[in-house]
């Protein structure tokens, strides 16, 4: 009998009632219980079953949530931020709303000033080193040696190029796609143009054309290397969109061809007295052909943002081709792969890649059904925006002078040479925003945006930085800013190029493609540090 009862059948069962005893032959008659379910649960057990309900229901909702409050990753520079109230996205009924519905009342949400300052300034972990801003007016101000200057202002810009960072994309969120992609590649590398002018009013012309070569190497081979490794720990490959690498190798070609010509053409008319034809100078030659050359650069970068922006933005935002490649590896690898991601993440946190732990660990299958409901939720107001943009773009060009003035005493002590200053230093304080977000994208698997990040900087700053700089120094009278460079800078560019092109073409990588981005890096840097200080102006 306590058998059947444990399987939800009737005590009645092979049984008579007696005689003698109809009433409880009634009571323990041969109906089923109507209070007994197929799993043998009784009406108490179902009476209990809605609240079970309604405390699994939050979870589940959480879960629906989760890529809400997700948002966007931005590495170390911008934590998860949980401090807005999210009930509000919510529809009255309870019912889940649609992502185009929730993107409205996220839009709408009025968010407090007192949480935009909170966000502004403890938002990220870096921010921490923002006290190096005070410390850097005081020690310039105080006029103390070179050297802590040069290293105190050289902190205090990370944090204000990752705060103007985040500005821009609040703004880009707000205003859409397009207008947004316009406002992250005017001010994608606003540290580095605003470096090369504070420079460039002080006549460091080989700072500027040093550091924005050092820019183009760091994204070509340090950040876009640390994103291969770090991203091809755990995976035997990762793919991503060969036509959109493509299209990037060929303009890095471009690129590399727009600084080689004018420099080869220096060279030339600089060994044969017997080219003059008019009775100019070669250096007067050399600055019309490279204040051409930046024009015809600057029309390629429009061109470039039409056609990434707006005749082919699908091609770009379909990463779909290499969906099924990274799906089918990780379910070789299974957990063994996500341990050694979480190893790869525990180096990139400890490196300055903040990495979300818990999505290392979870199914590899559910990286798709976040990105089907993920939307960038904005955490600042349009003004708060503005000003945030504002304030931290004036203090990157308080900073930027005080450090580039001290450039002069730091290499007069013949400890380090203006070239590994310009080629090596320097470009870290640009391109730390971008290197954290690089790496975590790619830990994430995300290769087309890490690759976007680090080689589509390097063709910024090549097909609009450069130019404008060039035709800055023409307007400011600075006949030395051209598109002529050192012989090794050139040379270094020329084969950091080459090697790219090579490893992207395929429109795969691997773990050991970034240790050859990486030993390279390592191997200019080195022979950077050993090369004598260059003549001033180049010209």
């Amino acid at each position: 009998m306590q058998s059947e009862k444990e399987f939800g059948m009737p005590d009645h069962h092979n049984t008579e009632p007696t005689p003698s005893s109809p009433t409880h032959a009634t009571a323990s008659a041969a109906v089923p219980n109507p209070s007994l379910d197929k799993d043998g649960a009784t009406e108490a057990d179902t009476a209990h079953k809605p609240s079970v309900d309604s405390t699994l229901a939050p979870s589940n909702q959480d879960q629906n949530a989760g890529p809400t409050r997700r948002a966007k990753f931005k590495g170390i520079f911008r934590k998860e931020h949980e401090d807005h109230d999210h009930t509000g996205l919510d529809s009255p009924e309870g019912e889940e709303l649609s992502l185009e519905e929730r993107k409205k009342k996220a839009f709408k949400r009025k968010i407090p000033v007192g949480a935009q300052i909170r966000f502004v300034l403890f938002g990220a972990w870096i921010n921490v080193l923002l006290i190096m801003v005070p410390v850097g007016f005081a020690v310039y101000y105080a006029r103390l040696k070179p050297v802590p200057v040069f290293i105190i202002n050289f902190i205090a810009i990370i944090p204000l190029a990752a705060m103007l960072s985040n500005a821009t994309e609040e703004l880009a969120i707000r205003v859409g796609e397009t207008l947004g992609g316009l406002l992250n590649a005017t001010f994608g590398n606003a540290v580095e143009l605003i470096v090369s002018v504070q420079a460039l009013l002080k006549n460091e012309i080989t700072i500027v054309k040093t550091s924005l070569i050092g820019s183009m190497l760091s994204n070509l081979l340090l950040v876009l290397g640390m994103s291969f490794f770090l991203g091809g720990i755990n995976r035997v490959e990762q793919f991503f969109n060969v036509t959109v690498a493509q299209t990037a190798a060929s303009l890095l070609a471009l690129c590399i061809a727009s600084l080689i010509i004018p420099t080869v053409f220096h060279n030339t008319i600089a060994e044969d007295d017997a080219v003059a034809h008019d009775g100019r100078e070669d250096a007067v030659r050399n600055q019309e052909l490279s204040h051409g050359t930046a024009v015809i650069l600057l029309l390629v970068y429009a061109c470039y943002l039409a056609f990434q922006l707006k005749t082919h933005s699908t091609m770009y935002n379909e990463p779909s081709q290499k969906v099924p490649k990274r799906k089918s590896g990780k379910k070789e690898e299974g957990d063994a792969s996500r341990g050694i991601a979480a190893i790869g993440a525990g180096t990139a946190a400890a490196s300055g890649g903040g990495v979300n732990m818990t999505t290392l660990f979870k199914n590899p299958n559910s990286d798709e059904e976040d990105d089907e409901d993920e939307f960038e939720e904005p955490s600042l107001s349009v003004i708060g925006a503005l000003i945030t943009l504002a304030i931290s773009t004036t203090l990157v060009a308080f900073c930027s002078e005080f450090m580039v003035s001290s450039i002069d005493g730091l290499t007069a002590t013949g400890h380090v040479s203006t070239t590994f200053v310009g080629l090596i230093l320097l470009p870290i304080v640009g391109n730390a925003a971008e290197h954290a977000t690089a790496v975590t994208v790619a830990i994430k698997d995300k290769m087309d945006l890490s690759i976007g990040v680090a080689v589509g900087s390097s063709m910024q700053i090549a097909l609009l930085v450069f130019p404008l700089i060039v035709i800055l120094g023409w307007i400011l009278g600075k006949d030395c800013m051209t598109l002529y460079f050192d012989t090794f800078q050139i040379a270094t560019l020329f084969v950091s190029v080459l090697l790219v092109n090579y490893l992207i073409q395929d429109g795969k990588s691997h773990w050991l493609e970034g240790i050859l981005l990486m030993a390279s890096y390592v191997i200019i840097a080195l022979a950077a540090w050993f090369y004598p200080n260059l003549d001033e102006e180049q010209c």
